[in-house]
Parts: C-alpha cells; structure tokens; sequence
C-alpha cells in the first residue's frame, strides 16, 4: 500500500539532489532537511483532511517552509467541496493581520493558483469578546480556503482561534477506514510531495528570477494575493564581502510591514536562532522616517559587531527577498517602495547615516526573543 508513498520520495529526493542551485555541502544538506518539510506537509495534508469534515491544517511552518513563507504568518488550509455550505467561527486574537481567502484551483510548476475571494476581518461582523462567524457556500472553482494570521509584533500580539464545520455533516460519524480510502489517501500524498517540490522549484522564475538581480520592484499586488496586501519582490547575489542597503519608508497607514531573506529552495531561511525577517516593530526607523536594512553573511559594523536592522543570509550566496505591506488604508505608489545599493561591507559605517553597533550580548537578546515568541505561537 505504502509503495506509490516509496516511489515518490524517491523521486522527490532526486528532484533535491539534483537542483541547479546547490553550490556547496551546506546547500545539499538544506535541500534534505527541506525533503522532509514536504513528506511531512503531504502527509499532513492527504491523512488529515476529510472533506464530509473539514478542518484547518497548519501546513507550513518553521519546520516545514515552502513558497518563500511569511515568518510572521500562521497559515491555515482548509479544503472545500463546490456548492457545500461552511461556517467559520472563532476568535479574533490581536494580530496585525487576519485574512481569509478562497483559492481555486492548485499551485503547479506552470501554473498558479486563482483567488476567487479575498478579505480580512475589517469585512466580517466582530463582536466586542472577539468572537465571529460568518458563512460561505462554496462557489464553482473553489478549492481550498486560506487564512492568515499575521504579525507584527512578536513579542506582544496574541493568537485567537479558528474553526470550520459543515453543518449538514457535524455530529455525524466519521467514515470508517477502508483498504481503498487508505490507498486513496497514500496517492493523494504521493502527488501532493512531488508536486509541491516542482512547484516551488519553477514558481520564483515567473516572479522573483524575472527580475535584474539586486533589485526589488515597486510596490505591487502580490500575485494570487490579498486585496489588501502589496509586496515588492527580488533576489541577491553577493559575494562574501559585500552587502546590500534596502531602504524604505515606514508605512503608517498598514498594521503591518516587512522585509525578509529566503534561500534558493524558494522557502524562509532561519527565522528563529538567525535574523532573517523584520517587521516595522522590530526594525529601528531612521530619523528621517526610513527603514535601512543591511543584508548581509558578515555583522555589518565592523569588528563583527551587529546592527539591529540586519538580515542575516546564513550562508546564502544567492537567495530570494520580499517585502510585504498588509492591511492598508490607502494604496502604494514607487515612493512607498524600496531602494536598493549594494556596497562593500567594509564601507557600511560609513554609507549608514544612524549607525548603531549592539555588542554580542544585545545581539543573542534579540536572538533570544525571537525564539520565545516564535515557541509562543507554537506555529509548529
């Protein structure tokens, strides 16, 4: 029963060996290490879903990263049947951000994904304890429901809860196991692992890798995205003794900003024990209203002392960047977005006009955080 499963580990983990970007022994064992994300995702996805009883899956986290994934995101899936009435419910935590959006049709290596409806919960009735409920009938097309919850401050923004039911299947029994919904079950993750894999692998290429290198384009409708959201997009190459200054002004009319470094398996690099992602609460703002960030293999201030405003690429050479705005009040134009300058490391101190050096200990404090409040939304 289980061989398809065999199968097609097998041929994802020759999809892994053998991608055109690995360069160093660091790659190769990254590219394992993100093998066991995607059997862990398919078989989450194929064994824990029901459609007579829907659920949120949590598919992608620290521990299982695909589609340069949001460090500041909690993800939620939910599959759906067309013309089947939902209802989601739940309670609103103090997130920056929480969207909803249905999706139709799959992520392939040729094709994307169509959003039929997006929203977040400006749109939905909220009650004064929190609480929400809305109810959807699944229009033809209609494959999957997303739902973000997004933040800002890590420290500070709490979790709410979530919950789908059909109210024509709930307090009914489940369907008992049978020899054909198992191997039903045991294809459905086949599938799902080795497509993911040629997914992520071609999906940078219609978006990030059309790009000049060092570059990140204006602020833009995230493709397959949220209405309310824009993202700028891009990828680096640096050699090790260069470093890259993005800058960009704070946006005050989001609840949320950010800016994050990816690899080249299109997927987040270390976000809790390395700083690789920032939100505008966790960045320092320029007095002239600017955020800079310096991206970097090296601490940026000489003397391998670190900045606040750095992000680390761990090793990566080469890799993907995304900066996202969410829930906006307004639209974005080009002056809203970044600017790019890549300069030798050595002449930071000098190309940063508010330059401030944290000794080691102030370093692993931030680090320190980082790691308690990723373990504190338990987001694996």
């Amino acid at each position: 029963m289980t061989q398809v499963l065999q199968d097609a580990i097998a041929e994802a983990e020759e999809l892994v060996a053998n991608a055109p970007f690995i360069r160093t022994e660091a790659d190769r064992l990254e590219g394992y290490a993100y093998l066991a994300g995607r059997v862990r995702m398919a078989m989450q996805m194929a064994f824990d879903h029901d459609l007579d009883r829907p659920l949120f899956i949590n598919p992608t986290h620290q521990f299982s990263r695909q589609g340069l994934d949001n460090p500041d995101a909690i993800y939620f899936n939910a599959y759906l049947r067309e013309g089947v009435e939902y209802v989601v419910s739940g309670r609103r935590g103090t997130s920056a951000d929480l969207s909803f959006q249905v999706m139709g049709g799959t992520y392939s290596a040729d094709s994307a994904a169509t959003s039929l409806m997006a929203f977040d919960d400006r749109e939905l009735e909220v009650a004064d304890d929190g609480t929400f409920e809305f109810r959807y009938t699944a229009e033809p097309g209609a494959k999957t429901l997303i739902v973000r919850e997004v933040f800002n401050d890590w420290e500070t923004e709490e979790r709410g809860t979530l919950r789908i039911e059909r109210p024509d299947t709930i307090g009914r029994p489940a369907r008992p196991l049978t020899e054909d919904l198992l191997r039903k079950k045991y294809e459905v993750a086949a599938r799902t692992l080795v497509g993911s894999i040629q997914t992520w692998f071609a999906f940078p290429h219609f978006f990030q890798y059309k790009e000049p290198v060092n570059t990140l384009t204006p602020p833009t409708a995230t493709p397959g995205g949220l209405a309310s959201q824009r993202s700028s997009i891009g990828h680096y190459e640096l050699a090790e003794d260069e470093a890259m200054v993005i800058t960009v002004p704070e946006c005050t009319d989001c609840a949320y900003q950010a800016v994050q470094i990816g690899s080249d398996w299109y997927a987040s690099t270390d976000y809790e024990t390395h700083q690789t992602s920032l939100t505008k609460a966790q960045a320092v703002t320029d007095p002239d209203g600017r955020m800079r960030f310096v991206v970097s293999e090296h601490p940026p201030a000489g003397e391998g002392r670190a900045i606040e405003n750095w992000l680390e690429t761990t090793g990566h050479r080469t890799g993907a960047m995304m900066l996202r705005w969410q829930r906006l009040e307004r639209d974005l134009g080009p002056e809203d977005g970044p600017t790019v300058e890549v300069v030798k490391l050595a002449d930071i101190p000098a190309v940063l006009p508010h330059l401030t050096p944290l000794t080691p200990d102030e370093y692993a404090a931030r680090i320190a955080a980082r790691e308690r409040a990723v373990a504190r939304r338990m987001i694996s």
